[in-house]
């Protein structure tokens, strides 16, 4: 079980079937990411006594495992969004350095959170940065030469569903006013895409034109020379289907947390500003972009490392 683990023993003692396998029962508690485990064995209970090394039993005990939050989750957080920054550029350059000396083997990052919580622009500035700092790191390349840029962001922007796609839904309508939702994308094509680039170490990958609205095929190209890929999207964490399979393809999970109230403020202005009336925009919000954020904030828990959110 992928958690840290606290022990809370019950002196209460109780007969049961002694017939009966070994049962485990998963309890919801209130916090995030947490559980109650209970455990039965024949003829006796036990008592699991987590530690680092492993477990010891205890007879004749009725307990209670509490699952808290998973003791490996790093928190990146700043007073300024330039700590962010450099704490994360920090992170990933010892990585990119590694990954340089294999010709195909890339370090793939993915990055999620909610509409308006700043992937795009945490992603790009990360990989600016990393790029500008890999010439003193890149011992190898003469001073003279500035090496190739060795970062690179994958929007997952580019695997919407076509507009022409969305025309041939049972609903067109609704399709198009859902458009953002998890089942307007193509994961699979996402999913094809990273498998390829793990397999032979470039692809061609799509982005995404907003003026159009819709994806601009190949656009990306990702080649040997690139070591570190943050991929950035709002669902790529969630466990359901492909998404699950895409997510099991990252070397790293980042999650940007931040407040809902707050991020959908955002995105009501970055609708404003394309154009959209104050009425219209709030009302995508509430009916379309906080719907995939309150799912997109129950993924969190998958996260290798969460970055606390700022205003930048």
């Amino acid at each position: 079980m992928d958690a840290a683990f606290s022990l809370t023993a019950s002196r209460s003692y109780r007969n049961y079937p002694l017939t009966e396998p070994l049962q485990l029962k998963r309890r919801e508690v209130r916090d995030w990411n947490s559980c109650s485990l209970f455990i039965a064995r024949p003829k006796r209970f036990v008592q699991l006594s987590f530690c680092q090394t492993g477990y010891q039993i205890r007879k004749h005990a009725h307990f209670e495992v509490l699952c808290s939050q998973r003791a490996d989750i790093s928190v990146v957080e700043g007073s300024r969004i330039d700590e962010v920054y450099d704490a994360l550029v920090e992170r990933l350059l010892p990585t990119a350095a590694v990954a340089s000396s294999s010709n195909t083997k890339k370090y793939i990052v993915g990055l999620a959170g909610p509409p308006g919580a700043g992937k795009s622009t945490l992603a790009y500035e990360v990989v600016k940065r990393i790029n500008k700092l890999w010439p003193e790191k890149a011992a190898s390349f003469d001073c003279q030469v500035k090496p190739p840029d060795v970062a690179l962001v994958i929007p997952m922007d580019g695997f919407h569903l076509y507009r022409s796609e969305l025309d041939a839904m049972e609903n067109p309508e609704e399709a198009h006013a859902r458009r953002g939702a998890p089942w307007t994308f193509n994961p699979s094509r996402l999913l094809t895409c990273l498998n390829k680039l793990e397999r032979e170490g470039s692809v061609y990958a799509p982005s995404f034109d907003h003026g159009v609205g819709d994806p601009v095929e190949e656009d990306i190209f990702v080649n040997i020379q690139h070591k570190v890929i943050i991929v950035e999207g709002n669902y790529l964490l969630l466990e359901d289907g492909v998404w699950k399979e895409i997510s099991s393809l990252f070397d790293e999970k980042w999650f940007i947390d931040v407040d809902i109230d707050k991020a959908m403020q955002r995105v009501v202005n970055r609708h404003i500003s394309t154009g959209k009336s104050p009425d219209i925009a709030k009302w995508r919000v509430e009916n379309n972009d906080r719907p995939n954020a309150e799912l997109v904030m129950k993924s969190k828990k998958n996260a290798d490392v969460v970055i606390k959110s700022i205003d930048f």
